[in-house]
């Protein structure tokens, strides 16, 4: 998958190679709902993201591949005992976590990731 980002300084377009299932959906448009491609989590980690993978570039360590359903999600909000390690948290602090990232996320209000993307070919 190829990301293409603005770079604000220079107006120019930088073309980045991002490691992607094959079987992940195409990119929805910027604002359509999303459909768990993963360009936005495996181009760059969100502000939440950041604090769980401890950098600012590459992947977010919490993206998650879920085969079975072929699309991506965040740990964060799916699965936070395994995204965040907390193996002895109690589940009502799991579950008001997972609430707060769906919040943090912004889950449901749409693509907001402004990549332009390309299939390489195989």
């Amino acid at each position: 998958m190829i990301k293409r980002t603005p770079c604000a300084q220079h107006h120019l377009m930088i073309a980045r190679v991002i490691a992607i299932e094959p079987a992940s959906p195409p990119k929805p448009a910027l604002g359509q709902p999303c459909n768990g491609c993963g360009v936005c989590c495996l181009s760059e980690p969100c502000p939440i993201g950041i604090l769980v993978s401890r950098r600012r570039h590459g992947p977010c360590a919490a993206v998650l591949w879920e085969a079975a359903a072929s699309r991506y999600s965040c740990g964060l909000a799916s699965r936070p005992r395994a995204a965040l390690g907390w193996r002895f948290a109690p589940d009502w602090l799991l579950r008001l976590f997972a609430r707060l990232a769906r919040r943090w996320i912004s889950a449901g209000s749409g693509c907001d990731s402004k990549a332009q993307t390309a299939r390489a070919a195989i």
